[in-house]
């Protein structure tokens, strides 16, 4: 028995064949084209077949519908009368409401020399801050006290502005 060497064999020098030339389905072509004449053909018949005189009839009595319609009735609003002599009384009793005051916090540090620091920064922008001890350990940037949360807000996107984040508007009282 003669043994077939694998490696040897892959190695011939076979032509491939060329590609199939592609035909054109005459098949196909013949029954679309059918189809479509049939369609038109169909569609002339409906054109032909249609009776013009329902379309005319159907044209003069719509026509002689838009000359008979009643004339439109004027309506009356009472509330054009009566509105003018309507008056509404409202009691409104003034109520004292507590001053809210807002302080904004912008840092708080172990080390005084940070807090001052921050100041510092703050006071380049034009806004005053004040530097509050809580129990000799820790240093608030503060600033305020403001009467609403409108100013806080301002003062808070100017000092964004100078790449001061981190500050947050407090219901604080003093």
């Amino acid at each position: 028995m003669a043994q077939k060497d694998y490696v040897a064999r892959g190695r011939s020098k076979k032509q491939a064949p060329p590609p199939p030339s592609r035909s054109i389905p005459w098949i196909r072509l013949i029954i679309t084209c059918g189809l479509v004449a049939g369609f038109s053909y169909f569609l002339w018949s409906l054109k032909e077949n249609a009776p013009e005189q329902a379309i005319i009839a159907q044209t003069q009595t719509s026509a002689k519908a838009a000359d008979e319609l009643p004339d439109i009735p004027e309506e009356e609003w009472e509330f054009i009368k009566s509105l003018p002599e309507f008056t509404v009384e409202i009691e409104s009793k003034q109520q004292d409401q507590p001053v809210i005051l807002r302080l904004m916090q912008c840092g708080s540090f172990r080390k005084e020399s940070q807090a001052q620091e921050l100041k510092a920064r703050i006071a380049f922008q034009g806004l005053e801050a004040q530097v509050r001890t809580k129990s000799g350990r820790w240093y608030r940037v503060i600033l305020g006290p403001y009467q609403n949360k409108r100013l806080a807000e301002k003062d808070r996107h100017t000092l964004q502005r100078a790449k001061i984040n981190g500050c947050k508007i407090w219901n604080w009282n003093l």
